[in-house]
């Protein structure tokens, strides 16, 4: 594909704002089109969400942020850029699992059938409400990948998967279980969300992530998350742009000349770059835009693995902490009335079972998570380690160090969370739609050749590269004046598929 003759003998054709999954996937489509690109990264190496770094002990490398990827093998532009080629991937056979007392737990196989097995009285309430969506899973990834205002290409799925959603995010969300464990699995994925419970878009999250868990698996990457935004830079490289660290963006009369600019940031962070150059209309909508509750971080070097009062616990790639459905929802909705559950939702992960670079030979890593009120500065480590020994006894005799953040300390790592909010943005069912404006084409602002790339736009947070990638050909249509899209595969050939 020709790109169009560069602005005023500019050597760059585009700048991109944030080396995390969404710059990099902006980077990558625009450079596949044949552009000369350049990233800009605050921090000393790129990876922004989806980093690996030593927090802890030396040779225990942890996930600064994500560590399980669910769309790694669903997102539209994951398959389109051939991720699974280009990183060695495990993918348990268990993909999360919810311990309740007295030794019960909820397991989500990976095999439909062998979970269904062990939900007794509610199989068949879970198989009918998950089954259509497992067996569409792609079609899911696909509607719920793709911005809320447009018509989805999938009718049939998008109102199966609406239907349930609305199910399960009202007070009717019980009315088709009788025990614990298959509503309390389905609350746990759905609390991912940092959101009420119940509540429509929660219970929409939950269902797409549940429905990969059982489809594809929910996949870890070896060598950590990292691996993920190595090969993004690979390629980038390969394609002859570059990415530039220890290089703090703020303000655009600040970047080198180019045609386009994509700012892997938040609206808030969008208002202080742009400065004047901001229509103050658009700017005013920018400063309607609603950020969430956030998180606490803590990470665990151990000196075994963690001892479930369970087995299967120990084969689940994320374990989610924190009791029943009712026992989830409270601690949940305790946050969201700015308060600290002395019983927090814990999510968990302990990659180092199935990725033996993550720890010394007969160590493990631990990456848990908890919710908290935005902005808050009390440190959630005992809390955390006290939830854990309620379904693990021992847990803290195994502790050989620990790191932990506050959702204060979170945004001050990475500023595209702010007050802790590593979903950018508020992931209720208005901003879903309007993330962060009410527009067909979110990503492009009034300012000439600038766009939103990050995961304050649509289609929203997570591991996917889908808000970069959809600012990226926002950006060739508009400045480029090409509908066509690049092959992102491994494949030398680089041949150009028409846009649907």
């Amino acid at each position: 594909m020709s790109a169009r003759p560069r602005r005023g003998g500019t050597e760059l054709d585009a700048v991109i704002v944030g080396s995390g999954p969404n710059g990099l996937a902006a980077a990558v489509t625009l450079a596949r089109a044949g552009l000369r690109v350049w990233v800009f990264e605050r921090a000393d190496r790129p990876g922004g969400g989806a980093a690996t770094r030593e927090l802890t002990l030396p040779g225990f490398q942890h996930d600064v942020c994500s560590a399980v990827h669910p769309m790694a093998f669903e997102s539209r532009f994951f398959r389109e850029f051939g991720l699974r080629e280009r990183v060695e991937f495990v993918t348990p056979e268990v993909s999360f699992a919810h311990p309740l007392d007295e030794r019960h737990a909820g397991v989500a196989f990976r095999d439909f059938d062998r979970t269904i097995e062990g939900l007794g009285p509610d199989a068949l309430a879970y198989a009918q409400l998950l089954g259509p969506l497992v067996r569409r899973s792609t079609a899911v990834a696909d509607f719920t990948g793709s911005p809320l205002v447009r018509v989805p290409d999938d009718i049939p799925t998008a109102l199966a998967f609406g239907l349930r959603a609305l199910e399960q995010g009202g007070p009717a969300w019980n009315a088709r279980f009788r025990e614990d464990a298959a509503p309390a699995m389905l609350t746990g994925v759905a609390a991912h969300t940092i959101l009420s419970q119940p509540s429509v878009a929660a219970a929409g999250a939950g269902l797409a992530l549940a429905a990969y868990a059982h489809a594809r698996g929910w996949p870890i990457p070896i060598g950590g998350s990292q691996a993920i935004i190595d090969a993004m830079v690979d390629d980038l490289r390969e394609h002859g742009g570059d990415v530039v660290v220890d290089h703090e963006v703020t303000s655009l009369d600040a970047l080198p000349d180019a045609a386009v600019t994509l700012l892997d940031v938040t609206p808030k962070a969008l208002i202080r770059i742009a400065g004047d150059a901001m229509p103050p209309r658009y700017r005013r909508r920018l400063q309607r835009f609603r950020y969430g509750d956030g998180v606490a971080k803590v990470d665990f070097a151990l000196s075994e693995p963690v001892p479930w009062t369970h087995p299967e616990l120990g084969r689940a790639g994320t374990v989610h902490v924190g009791g029943t459905r009712a026992e989830v929802a409270d601690a949940e909705n305790q946050v969201n009335r700015g308060r600290l559950p002395e019983r927090p939702y814990v999510l968990v992960s302990q990659p180092s079972l199935f990725d033996p670079t993550r720890a010394p030979a007969g160590k493990h890593t631990l990456w848990t998570y908890t919710h908290v009120p935005a902005g808050s500065a009390v440190d959630r480590r005992e809390a955390v380690t006290r939830q854990i020994e309620r379904f693990a006894p021992g847990f803290r005799d195994t502790i050989l160090a620990t790191s932990s953040r506050t959702a204060r300390e979170v945004e001050r790592h990475n500023p595209n969370y702010p007050g802790g909010d590593i979903a950018a943005g508020a992931p209720n069912l208005w901003q879903l739609v309007s993330r962060p404006v009410l527009s067909p084409d979110p990503w492009r602002t009034p300012i000439p050749g600038v766009y939103l790339a990050g995961a304050s736009v649509a289609p929203g947070p997570g591991v996917t590269g889908l808000p970069g990638w959809f600012a990226a050909l926002s950006a060739l249509r508009h400045d480029f004046g090409t509908r066509t899209r690049p092959d992102l595969s491994p494949r030398e050939a680089r041949r150009t598929r028409r846009s649907g």
